[in-house]
C-alpha cells in the first residue's frame, strides 16, 4: 500500500511523510475514525513508507528491498495483530489475512470474519496475543530499522492483553513502533489513550470517492457521484454499492418484514422473525441492529424532502415513501433507545432470541405513537 493508493486524507497522509522525514515518530500511534475511511490503508502506507530506504517526498519507492516485501505483505519487522476466533492467534490467521489486504484494504470486521468462516463466534484478540508481541518484539531489526507493530481493531482486546500492552506502550524497545487503527478508541483503557499520540481521520469527501470509482473501477461519472453520496463518507459501502451485496439485502428484508409484522400485530410470525435472527450470529445481528439504526434515522428525516441529507438506496427509498410517516418526534427516541439497549445485550451475550422477540413486541406499541 502507497500514500497514492490511499483514497483522500491529504492532509494526514501529509503529516505523517513530514513525521517521518523530520526524523520525529512518536512510538506509538492511535489512527480512529468510523468504518471505510482509509485508516488501515493510512497505516499500511505509513509503515511502508517508514521502511523504504528510498523514500521520496511524497510516497515509498516500490522498488527497494524493504518495499518489494511489504508488496508481499511478508516484512519480517511489520507484525499484524487482528481480532481472530476459536481461541486463536494472530499468526493462525495470517495467510487469510493477507489475502484481504492484497484484494482491497478497505474492509470491514464482518468482511474478515466471513474469510476466515467465523460463523457465529465473536472475534477477540486474545489474552496470549500479547505474549506474541513480546517475544517478537525481543528480535533485532532484521534490516536494522523500526520494528512495527499494527493492531487492528485494538479495542477487541481482552483486559489481560490490553493491560499487558500497555506496559509495552510504557517502555517500548528500542526504536519500536504501534500502530493502532480503531473505530471505538473510547472502548480502550484510558491509560492506553493517553499514551498514544492520536490521529483522527474523518468521512471522505464525495469527490475523492467518486473520482476512486472512476478510476478504479471504471464507473460512470454520474452513477459514481451518485453511489458517493450514498456512501456518506464511506468508500466501503460505496463498494458494497457496485457489488452485490447479499448481507444488506438480508438487513433490508428482515427490517421491512418486522416493520410489517409489528404493525399487523403478528405475534406467531414475530417470533419466528425473532429466531431467525438469533440464527445470525452476534457479530451480524450486532451489524443488523446497526443497520435499524440508520434506517430509522433515515426514515425520519425522509420527510424533510431534502436530497441532500437523504443515503436510502433505492429500494429503501420506495419503502420510505410508506414507512416514513410512522417515524415521528413521538416515537423516534424510542425506538433509537430501544434499538441500543438491544445492541448492549447482544454484545453481553443475552439469549438472542429473547432480545429480538421483546424489541419486537415493543415496536408494536411505539409504531402507533
Amino acid at each position: 500500500m502507497f500514500f497514492k493508493d490511499v483514497i483522500g486524507q491529504e492532509e494526514i497522509k501529509q503529516r505523517l511523510i513530514r513525521e517521518v522525514n523530520e526524523d520525529r515518530i512518536p512510538h506509538a500511534q492511535i489512527i480512529c475514525g468510523p468504518e471505510g475511511v482509509g485508516k488501515l490503508p493510512l497505516a499500511l502506507a505509513y509503515a511502508r513508507y517508514i521502511g523504504c530506504t528510498n523514500r521520496t517526498e511524497t510516497d515509498a519507492c516500490g522498488t527497494c528491498p524493504s518495499c518489494v516485501k511489504h508488496n508481499k505483505m511478508v516484512h519480517p519487522d511489520v507484525h499484524f495483530v487482528f481480532p481472530v476466533v476459536k481461541s486463536g492467534r494472530s499468526d493462525d490467521y495470517i495467510v487469510e489475512w493477507r489475502r484481504l489486504v492484497l484484494n482491497t484494504p478497505y474492509f470491514t470486521l464482518n468482511h474478515w470474519l466471513n474469510a476466515i468462516a467465523a460463523e457465529n463466534a465473536q472475534a477477540v484478540i486474545y489474552t496470549k496475543e500479547s505474549d506474541e508481541i513480546v517475544k517478537k518484539l525481543s528480535l533485532k531489526s532484521s534490516e536494522g530499522g523500526y520494528k512495527i507493530t499494527l493492531i487492528w481493531l485494538p479495542e477487541k482486546m481482552q483486559v489481560a492483553c490490553a493491560n499487558k500492552l500497555l506496559k509495552l506502550l510504557e517502555e517500548p524497545p528500542e526504536k519500536t513502533l504501534f500502530l493502532l487503527v480503531s473505530e471505538t478508541p473510547e472502548m480502550l483503557l484510558a491509560t492506553i489513550l493517553s499514551r498514544t499520540q492520536r490521529i483522527n481521520v474523518r468521512k471522505l469527501d464525495e469527490t475523492s470517492i467518486a473520482n476512486a470509482l472512476q478510476t478504479k473501477y471504471g464507473v460512470a461519472q454520474p452513477s459514481s457521484l451518485s453511489i458517493a453520496h450514498l456512501a456518506n463518507g464511506s468508500f466501503v459501502k460505496a463498494l458494497e454499492a457496485i457489488h452485490l451485496n447479499e448481507e444488506n439485502q438480508l438487513f433490508f428484508d428482515l427490517f421491512v418484514n418486522l416493520m410489517r409484522l409489528s404493525y399487523q400485530r403478528k405475534i406467531k410470525e414475530m417470533k419466528l422473525w425473532s429466531e431467525q435472527v438469533a440464527g445470525l450470529g452476534r457479530e451480524r445481528q450486532k451489524n443488523f441492529l446497526a443497520y435499524c439504526q440508520r434506517m430509522i434515522r433515515e426514515n425520519f428525516i425522509f420527510n424533510l424532502q431534502r436530497k441532500e441529507l437523504s443515503y436510502l438506496t433505492a429500494d429503501e427509498q420506495q419503502f420510505a415513501a410508506r414507512f416514513a410517516p410512522f417515524v415521528n418526534e413521538r416515537n423516534v427516541m424510542g425506538i433509537m433507545d430501544e434499538l441500543s439497549e438491544a445492541q448492549q445485550h447482544i454484545e453481553q451475550n443475552v439469549n438472542a432470541k429473547m432480545v429480538f422477540f421483546d424489541f419486537s413486541l415493543k415496536m408494536i406499541v411505539l409504531l402507533k405513537s
